[in-house]
């Protein structure tokens, strides 16, 4: 999975294959903890009701320095839109202290995945597929 306008041999790598969620950083410190995991310990309650997909955990985040350039790219159910709802409609959110907040994302129908490139760390470390309608 590589982030535009970086090498591969520049991007650390991490993949949860069971939860569909994939991260790739480049930074000047990555620690080895780092990585994605499906171990999210969230109610049913926190799960925000226009979620796509399980949430997922980024962890070792508190780790990472000298961020660059993060891309995290989820699996997302797209049966899960509501009805009428373009299948574009699909951004990463990831939890903050205020709530959940979505992040400029891309989708790609073909694959039923979306992907958020960020140019730092995320403000949070529990991540999931949602439906935009823009109203976030």
């Amino acid at each position: 999975m590589s982030i535009p306008g970086y090498r591969s041999s520049d991007t650390a790598e991490f993949a949860l294959e069971f939860g569909g969620a994939r991260a790739a950083v480049v930074a000047s410190d990555v620690p080895d903890g780092f990585g994605v995991d499906d171990s999210v310990r969230c109610s049913p309650a926190d799960v925000p009701a226009d979620a796509l997909a399980e949430p997922v955990e980024l962890v070792g985040l508190d780790g990472l320095a000298g961020v660059s350039a993060m891309r995290i790219e989820v699996d997302y159910d797209p049966t899960g839109l509501p009805p009428g709802a373009s299948p574009t409609d699909v951004a990463v959110a990831v939890e903050t202290d205020g709530g959940w907040e979505t992040l400029d994302s891309t989708v790609d129908l073909a694959e039923t995945t979306v992907t958020a490139v960020l140019n730092e760390r995320p403000p949070g470390s529990t991540i999931v597929a949602v439906y935009d309608d823009g109203e976030h």
